[in-house]
């Protein structure tokens, strides 16, 4: 079904050839199951670290999407954070003091609660 609604814009376009980078389970619309993977990563990645080390969100995205796609799940990722940082499975960081990743701009990293 998704598919076929880009059967409509030009082959060479930027947009078409965006679209078609995404891993299949995004162009499918499972925002739900995306953001289930996210989360499972996320946490599963805190979890591999040293208890005094943190992870990026970008290692999450870049985990769960491909080498041309990833970009597209950074705000999935933060988002999932800020879920996550609610629930206090992880603290979200910047420059070392906690913060809330919704309002915070520049680099964030993610480590488990201290």
């Amino acid at each position: 079904m998704y598919l076929n609604l880009w059967s409509k814009v030009p082959a060479g376009s930027c947009a078409r050839r965006k679209a078609l980078a995404e891993p299949t389970w995004m162009r499918e619309g499972r925002d739900v199951d995306r953001d289930g993977r996210l989360e499972q990563t996320m946490l599963r990645l805190v979890d591999e670290r040293a208890p005094d080390r943190t992870i990026c969100p970008s290692d999450v995205a870049r985990a769960v999407g491909d080498a041309d796609s990833w970009r597209s799940l950074m705000d999935a990722t933060r988002a999932v954070a800020a879920r996550l940082a609610d629930a206090g499975e992880v603290e979200v960081t910047q420059r070392g003091s906690v913060v809330d990743v919704r309002t915070a701009r520049g680099p964030v990293r993610i480590r488990r609660p201290r």
